[in-house]
């Protein structure tokens, strides 16, 4: 298999988890209801699987290969997917903060949750689409097959290492349980 192939995979996966945010959005506004636990899981699957895992793959390993190939252009996007990766993090950060707020009984967290999961997934969506019809297509020209291959094995060992053994399969049951119990009807 190949790298951007394994990537684009993950994003399918990003997607979904990015739809239960939206249906968690959508009862938290009608309702005021949040599944506090269940948003703990999500806001550590951003922070895990989504940031240490598969924005590692990209900024360890594949986005160093792009520009060792020396694609020009190549660095601008690299860096404007660099700024993307930041600006999600911060906002992970920021629904961690109010998620513990929120679970401490305090005034208007639900408010500052909702605003920071909303931008949240607005961002990925469009740095999905991005890195899909942009990055990978360039790293598919840029570098080869092999090297490809190669790099899908460098995968692994980071994502055994970052995350530990196991738990990538532990975020797919994650993410199966949530699809379930909040089918939503956006798309990715």
């Amino acid at each position: 298999m190949k790298a951007t192939e394994q990537l684009k995979a993950e994003h399918e996966g990003i997607g979904i988890m990015l739809r239960v945010v939206d249906a968690m959005c959508d009862r938290l506004e009608v309702d005021r209801f949040l599944n506090d636990e269940q948003f703990g899981q999500i806001v550590e699957f951003f922070k895990v699987f989504v940031d240490r895992c598969h924005h590692g793959k990209e900024e360890d390993l594949l986005f160093p290969a792009m520009e060792k190939a020396g694609h020009p252009g190549a660095g601008g996007l690299i860096e404007q997917m660099l700024f993307e990766h930041r600006q999600g993090r911060e906002y992970v950060g920021a629904m961690y903060d109010a998620l513990t707020r929120y679970r401490a009984g305090a005034e208007k967290a639900d408010a500052e949750l909702y605003t920071q999961a909303r931008g949240y997934t607005a961002l990925m969506r469009q740095h999905i689409d991005k890195e899909n019809t942009q990055v990978f297509p360039l790293a598919d020209a840029v570098l080869s097959v092999e090297r490809q291959e190669a790099m899908f094995v460098e995968f692994e060992e980071l994502e055994e290492k970052k995350i530990g053994k196991g738990v990538h399969e532990q975020f797919h049951q994650l993410l199966d349980n949530l699809a379930r119990a909040y089918p939503g009807d956006r798309q990715v």
